[in-house]
């Protein structure tokens, strides 16, 4: 399936409100082996197509999830993912409360989350696919707490992409489609807490404060394979939309003078900074936040937004403002496509870095095995993405420790700060 599209869609209120979308999209499929076409996989993408019912069913699941709350200050979502998290963890046996629960400074926090598979790097806390459906609701209304609409879409969306992945293509990767949540700190107390969650190509590193009211998702990776995919209803999922959408209406508001700074060339599709690893974050390459117009660079915080503004109004604009108080001094730079066209070439690579923010989003050129017929599942369709606060991970909590696995999510021969940047397209 390709994809092309020259769309550059406003962003919507980051608010959660009518749009509910169905959090047990995954009861069905998150299994560890690979379902028929017409089993639970394909019921469970079904379910997502189902946003504009207040209530939404399985099929073959016998559970239901009614509406949640619509959170848009920073006190409502750390009290609605705080009710959430205790709710779920009444669910569950004291053996598997102590498998879901580390301390807050714990320093696993930093090592169990990566770009690779979970059977490459070992994830903190429980696996959904060894709850009950109950404790599986549950479990994803701890997400529904803490995301606002839009971003809970993306990481349905995500989770979903590697469950189509596991029921449709060639990979032999059995860790698709599955997805851990850990807990660290105690939740119904008045002390800062942390929600992360994450797979293969998830990783959310949520910490949440109280007693400071904030509330910070750095390091957070997204990925996504495939682009787009038809669920079994017919409809036409893509994830990254509003990223790649968000990336190119920057692009696109840019002078030649200004691309010329930005562009690095061919495409690139290793990391600097990748997740699972420690970073020093590099500063220096590409086009200098100052030489940006009042317009452009609020449309480069609605790309950093994609990361950074997941929870509700409140949290995502005092972020955003810190962030924008050091875009002078941020660095941006680009590699790869120059138009929103998925029939064409292999996809793009950008950098953000500054003083409170770092974001990498990289497409990566190969499937890792998993190719469907017609649907693109590498460059434009396989994609791994960071983003980090240089002053605030994990809300000084821990320091980022190498993770496990094979270069501790690292890519060998990434490209450094300092490049010369060829002529621009």
């Amino acid at each position: 399936m390709e994809h092309t599209t020259t769309s550059t869609r406003a962003r919507r209120p980051r608010r959660r409100g009518a749009l509910r979308l169905a959090s047990l999209a995954l009861i069905g499929g998150l299994t560890l082996t690979a379902c028929a076409p017409g089993g639970p996989g394909d019921a469970a993408l079904a379910a997502t197509a189902q946003a504009s019912t207040e209530q939404t069913y399985v099929s073959g699941a016998g559970v239901s999830s009614s509406s949640s709350v619509d959170a848009t200050t920073t006190t409502e979502t750390i009290s609605a993912t705080r009710t959430a998290a205790e709710a779920f963890m009444a669910t569950l046996s004291d053996e598997q409360v102590e498998t879901l629960t580390y301390d807050y400074d714990d320093e696993t926090k930093s090592t169990s989350w990566s770009n690779f598979p979970v059977t490459f790097v070992e994830r903190a806390g429980l696996n959904l696919a060894d709850l009950t459906d109950e404790q599986r609701s549950a479990a994803l209304g701890v997400l529904e707490g803490l995301l606002n609409d839009e971003a809970y879409q993306t990481v349905v969306g995500i989770m979903n992409g590697d469950q189509y992945l596991l029921d449709h293509s060639t990979s032999s990767e059995d860790s698709l489609g599955q997805y851990y949540i850990a807990v660290f700190g105690d939740p119904s107390g008045t002390e800062a807490w942390a929600v992360q969650f994450g797979g293969h190509h998830l990783g959310i590193n949520a910490d949440l404060n109280s007693a400071e009211n904030s509330i910070t998702f750095a390091p957070t990776h997204l990925g996504v394979q495939p682009a787009v995919y038809t669920d079994a209803s017919g409809q036409e999922i893509q994830p990254f939309d509003a990223i790649y959408s968000s990336a190119f209406a920057f692009f696109d508001s840019l002078t030649d003078e200004q691309r010329e700074a930005l562009y690095q060339g061919e495409q690139v599709e290793s990391m600097v900074c990748a997740p699972g690893g420690t970073c020093d974050f590099p500063t220096g390459t590409g086009l200098l936040g100052a030489e940006l117009t009042d317009e452009q660079k609020s449309l480069l915080l609605e790309v950093i937004a994609n990361w950074a503004g997941m929870a509700d109004e409140e949290t995502t604009a005092a972020t955003l403002t810190d962030i924008e108080a050091t875009l002078d001094t941020t660095y941006i730079n680009w590699s790869g496509a120059t138009e929103y066209d998925m029939s064409t070439g292999d996809g793009i690579y950008f950098q953000i870095s500054g003083p409170d923010v770092y974001i990498e989003f990289a497409a990566q050129q190969g499937s890792a095995g998993a190719d469907v017929e017609g649907v693109t599942t590498s460059g434009w369709g396989h994609v791994h993405t960071i983003y980090r606060d240089p002053t605030d991970d994990y809300a000084g909590s821990v320091t980022q420790q190498q993770s496990s696995g094979p270069g501790g999510g690292g890519v060998p021969g990434a490209r450094g700060a300092g490049r010369v940047p060829p002529e621009a397209p």
